[in-house]
C-alpha cells in the first residue's frame, strides 16, 4: 500500500440538489449543505482570528499612536466579526448580517 497522491478536494460551492423550501426531501444534500455551512463559518472565524492577531501586533508596535495607525485594521476586524459565530450571542438579527451600505442623500 502506498500513499495517496495529492490532497482530497472539497467542493467550495453549495450542493446542487438542496432545496431550502423542503430540506428533508434529499437527506444527502441536506447533510452536504450543513457541512458546507459549517465549513464556511469556520473559514470566517479563522479569518477573524488572523485579523485579531494583526490588530494586537499593530497595538504593540505602534504604542500610543495605535489610534491613527491601526484604525484600518480595527475596522477590518470589526467588519469581519459581524455575523461570525454560531448565533448564540442573543444579538438582534439585524446585527448578524453584513453591515448595510450607507445610502447617500441627494
Amino acid at each position: 500500500m502506498g500513499r495517496k497522491k495529492g490532497l482530497p478536494e472539497f467542493e467550495e460551492t453549495a450542493p446542487d440538489g438542496f432545496d431550502p423550501a423542503n430540506p428533508y426531501k434529499d437527506p444527502v444534500a441536506m447533510v452536504e449543505m450543513r457541512e458546507h455551512i459549517v465549513r464556511e463559518k469556520w473559514i470566517q472565524i479563522e479569518k477573524a482570528k488572523i485579523l485579531r492577531e494583526k490588530v494586537k501586533w499593530c497595538y504593540r508596535v505602534e504604542g500610543v499612536n495605535h489610534y491613527q495607525k491601526c484604525r484600518h485594521l480595527v475596522q477590518n476586524y470589526l467588519e469581519s466579526t459581524r455575523g461570525v459565530g454560531w448565533g448564540k450571542d442573543h444579538r438582534p438579527i439585524s446585527l448578524h448580517g453584513p453591515k448595510p451600505e450607507a445610502v447617500e442623500a441627494e
